[in-house]
Protein backbone atom coordinates (compact mmCIF):
# COMPACT_ATOMS: atom_id res chain seq x y z
CA UNK A 1 0.00 0.00 0.00
CA UNK A 2 1.48 3.04 -0.65
CA UNK A 3 0.66 6.40 0.93
CA UNK A 4 0.40 9.70 -1.21
CA UNK A 5 1.44 12.85 0.77
CA UNK A 6 0.54 16.28 -0.79
CA UNK A 7 3.21 18.42 -1.07
CA UNK A 8 2.15 21.73 0.73
CA UNK A 9 1.47 19.63 3.67
CA UNK A 10 4.78 17.71 3.60
CA UNK A 11 6.60 20.61 3.39
CA UNK A 12 4.83 22.60 6.24
CA UNK A 13 5.91 19.67 8.53
CA UNK A 14 9.44 19.82 7.33
CA UNK A 15 9.55 23.59 7.93
CA UNK A 16 8.03 23.56 11.46
CA UNK A 17 10.64 20.70 12.57
CA UNK A 18 12.93 23.35 10.91
CA UNK A 19 11.54 25.94 12.88
CA UNK A 20 11.51 24.48 16.04
CA UNK A 21 14.74 22.68 16.30
CA UNK A 22 17.19 24.42 13.90
CA UNK A 23 18.06 21.04 12.14
CA UNK A 24 17.96 20.79 8.91
CA UNK A 25 16.48 17.00 8.59
CA UNK A 26 17.00 17.05 4.87
CA UNK A 27 21.02 16.70 5.14
CA UNK A 28 20.00 13.07 6.77
CA UNK A 29 21.32 10.45 4.38
CA UNK A 30 20.06 7.41 6.34
CA UNK A 31 23.28 6.06 7.34
CA UNK A 32 21.87 4.49 10.31
CA UNK A 33 24.18 5.87 12.93
CA UNK A 34 22.15 7.03 15.07
CA UNK A 35 20.04 4.23 15.55
CA UNK A 36 22.95 2.11 16.13
CA UNK A 37 24.13 4.38 18.95
CA UNK A 38 21.04 4.80 20.61
CA UNK A 39 20.97 3.10 23.92
CA UNK A 40 16.64 3.24 23.78
CA UNK A 41 16.61 1.93 20.29
CA UNK A 42 15.31 -1.39 21.62
CA UNK A 43 12.34 0.00 23.11
CA UNK A 44 11.19 2.38 20.35
CA UNK A 45 8.28 1.17 17.84
CA UNK A 46 10.58 2.66 15.08
CA UNK A 47 14.49 3.12 15.11
CA UNK A 48 15.70 6.86 15.30
CA UNK A 49 16.89 6.52 11.31
CA UNK A 50 13.35 5.78 10.50
CA UNK A 51 11.98 8.57 12.51
CA UNK A 52 13.87 10.92 10.79
CA UNK A 53 12.56 9.18 7.37
CA UNK A 54 8.99 9.76 8.09
CA UNK A 55 9.86 13.93 9.33
CA UNK A 56 11.64 13.94 5.88
CA UNK A 57 8.94 12.27 3.76
CA UNK A 58 6.22 14.95 5.87
CA UNK A 59 4.49 12.11 7.53
CA UNK A 60 3.72 13.64 10.95
CA UNK A 61 0.84 11.35 11.75
CA UNK A 62 2.66 8.44 11.43
CA UNK A 63 5.23 9.90 13.59
CA UNK A 64 3.13 10.98 15.97
CA UNK A 65 1.85 7.25 16.28
CA UNK A 66 5.23 5.89 17.23
CA UNK A 67 7.04 6.00 20.97
CA UNK A 68 10.62 7.63 19.49
CA UNK A 69 10.70 11.44 20.04
CA UNK A 70 8.80 9.98 23.88
CA UNK A 71 11.53 7.27 24.44
CA UNK A 72 14.75 9.70 23.13
CA UNK A 73 16.71 9.64 26.31
CA UNK A 74 18.23 13.38 24.63
CA UNK A 75 21.68 11.90 25.44
CA UNK A 76 23.03 13.39 22.49
CA UNK A 77 24.77 10.08 21.13
CA UNK A 78 23.25 10.27 18.01
CA UNK A 79 23.83 13.74 17.61
CA UNK A 80 27.93 13.13 18.38
CA UNK A 81 28.28 10.49 16.39
CA UNK A 82 26.73 11.73 13.17
CA UNK A 83 28.23 12.40 9.95
CA UNK A 84 25.99 15.23 8.77
CA UNK A 85 26.16 17.06 12.12
CA UNK A 86 22.16 16.74 13.04
CA UNK A 87 21.38 16.85 16.48
CA UNK A 88 18.70 14.45 16.57
CA UNK A 89 17.58 15.10 20.11
CA UNK A 90 17.06 18.39 19.03
CA UNK A 91 14.75 16.95 16.28
CA UNK A 92 13.00 14.33 18.45
CA UNK A 93 12.36 17.35 21.26
CA UNK A 94 10.67 19.45 18.48
CA UNK A 95 8.23 16.37 17.21
CA UNK A 96 7.19 16.21 20.96
CA UNK A 97 6.23 19.77 20.69
CA UNK A 98 4.32 19.89 17.98
CA UNK A 99 2.41 16.57 19.39
CA UNK A 100 1.86 18.39 22.56
CA UNK A 101 0.27 21.57 20.74
CA UNK A 102 -2.71 19.17 20.10
CA UNK A 103 -2.97 18.73 23.23
CA UNK A 104 -2.46 15.18 23.15
CA UNK A 105 -0.61 13.87 26.37
CA UNK A 106 1.63 10.83 26.21
CA UNK A 107 0.78 9.88 29.60
CA UNK A 108 -2.40 11.29 31.29
CA UNK A 109 -1.41 12.27 35.01
CA UNK A 110 -5.28 11.61 35.81
CA UNK A 111 -5.24 8.17 34.97
CA UNK A 112 -2.01 6.64 37.21
CA UNK A 113 -3.04 4.64 40.00
CA UNK A 114 -2.19 6.62 43.79
CA UNK A 115 -0.20 3.30 43.69
CA UNK A 116 2.19 4.18 40.54
CA UNK A 117 2.41 7.86 42.27
CA UNK A 118 3.42 6.55 45.72
CA UNK A 119 6.43 4.26 43.96
CA UNK A 120 8.10 6.73 41.56
CA UNK A 121 10.39 9.05 42.33
CA UNK A 122 9.34 13.08 43.31
CA UNK A 123 11.61 14.26 40.57
CA UNK A 124 10.62 11.63 38.08
CA UNK A 125 7.33 12.44 38.07
CA UNK A 126 8.21 15.79 38.02
CA UNK A 127 10.58 15.46 34.68
CA UNK A 128 8.05 13.44 32.67
CA UNK A 129 4.97 16.05 33.19
CA UNK A 130 7.28 18.32 32.39
CA UNK A 131 8.49 16.52 28.96
CA UNK A 132 5.55 14.01 28.11
CA UNK A 133 2.50 16.62 29.02
CA UNK A 134 0.92 19.54 27.46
Amino acid sequence: MSVIIPKKSADEFFEKIKELSGQDIKLCMQCGTCSASCPMSEHMKCTPRKAIHLAQLGMDEMLHEQNTCWVCASCHTCSVRCPRGIDLARVMEAVRQLTLRKNENFIEPSKMTAEEIKNCPQIALVAGFRKLTS
